[in-house]
């Protein structure tokens, strides 16, 4: 396959990162450029009817579970201080804002599209990226057919069971999932098993 170099006319259509799989997607006029992900510059054609899925490793950047003192670590520090309620939140920045997505649906959507819960106009993400489903036994993210495919704490899945702080990568965009609990004072004691003798 021949492999296209940064900097050149490469013209409609989507191209992979032979270095970490990161796959661009480019309109008639716009110039290859480094991969966002890695800085490589080695590309081939990404093909929307490969029937194998490419597995690639995880975005360079780690997980946003940073130490103390990491900017990322403060931004979410900040994000959950703003969180009032008990529930299930998707964060992520938009700009400087930091915004909230609360999960109060059984399927919240993450993609490109107008009918998306959560949108992003960017090349990167698919139309239908990925579905965050809750349901009693806990919320859960898949992959909804994305050609960039969607990433839980650096690792590509196909569906993945969420906790609290975990980051999810959906094209260029990191999310985290955030689960406030009922505080404590608000909580219903258990009630005393009785045993029957």
């Amino acid at each position: 396959m021949e492999s296209v170099t940064s900097g050149t006319m490469a013209g409609t259509g989507s191209f992979r990162c032979q270095r970490c799989g990161y796959v661009l997607t480019l309109t008639s006029l716009d110039a290859l450029r480094d991969c966002p992900e890695c800085g490589g510059r080695d590309f081939v054609r990404a093909s929307l009817f490969n029937a194998a899925r490419t597995v690639v490793e995880a975005p360079t950047e780690a997980p946003m579970q940073p130490e103390r003192g990491d900017p990322r670590q403060e931004w979410l520090t900040r994000a959950r201080e703003a969180l009032r309620a008990p529930g299930e939140y998707i964060l992520y920045e938009d700009g400087r804002d930091i915004k909230a997505v609360a999960l109060t649906r059984e399927w919240t959507r993450i993609g490109r599209s107008l009918a998306a819960d959560v949108r992003f106009d960017d090349p990167t993400v698919s139309r239908r990226h990925a579905l965050v489903v809750r349901q009693a036994d806990g919320v859960r993210v898949l992959d909804d057919r994305s050609l960039n495919g969607v990433f839980v704490n650096g690792e590509q899945i196909e569906w993945r069971a969420l906790e609290d702080g975990d980051e999810i990568v959906v094209g260029r965009y990191r999310l985290i999932f955030v689960s406030v609990p009922v505080p404590s004072a608000e909580r219903q004691p258990d009630t005393p098993v009785q045993t029957v003798g």
